[in-house]
């Protein structure tokens, strides 16, 4: 079994889910996938950690840190930043937050990230791609240069299309149909 495999076994078991749900962009689904029931759990991250970082690195992006929404992208982009410290390129992780901080300095993105750095945003499940959007958005106004968006999942619902319209390459780790696959046999 390939960790790819493991990886989609384990969100098969653990995150994947029938039954009639609403989705966060509003559409109803026979098919939910809780991803954070897998990325907040040791076997997750250990298991997220190195292969985000792997795919990443086939990308080719150059990229100074991960991070993206608040807060499905947390324990991803955490869990790469940690499996990056022994390399030679290690990865810094941030948020970005759903509305500025009230006190103190009023931040949208949180952790060691700033202008003139370039950055791949995470997501934990794209549907349709507007959690990626906004982290892109909010990036980019604190002059953070996007090499690209990895997501965990990708729901196959137009959300990817919809982020590389907007010039940002997109590459995931798991698609919806192969969990799905997993969950029938």
């Amino acid at each position: 079994m390939t960790d790819y495999s493991a990886l989609i076994t384990l969100l098969a078991q653990r995150s994947a889910k029938r039954g009639r749900f609403k989705l966060a962009s509003g559409r109803e689904s026979d098919f939910y996938v809780d991803a954070r029931l897998t990325t907040m759990s040791p076997e997750g991250l250990a298991m997220i950690g190195p292969l985000a970082l792997s795919t990443l690195r086939e990308t080719g992006w150059t990229v100074d840190a991960v991070g993206g929404l608040t807060l499905g992208a947390d324990p991803i982009s955490y869990a790469i930043s940690y499996a990056s410290a022994a390399s030679d390129r290690p990865l810094r992780a941030f948020t970005v937050r759903k509305e500025p901080k009230a006190h103190g300095m009023g931040k949208l993105l949180e952790g060691p990230v700033g202008q003139g750095d370039r950055v791949a945003i995470i997501e934990d499940v794209i549907t349709t791609g507007g959690s990626a959007l906004r982290a892109i958005e909010a990036v980019r106004s604190a002059k953070v240069s996007v090499a690209g968006v990895l997501a965990l999942v990708d729901r196959e619902e137009g959300g990817r299309e919809a982020i590389e319209k907007t010039g940002v390459s997109v590459t995931t780790l798991v698609t919806a149909s192969q969990i799905i696959a997993a969950l029938i046999r």
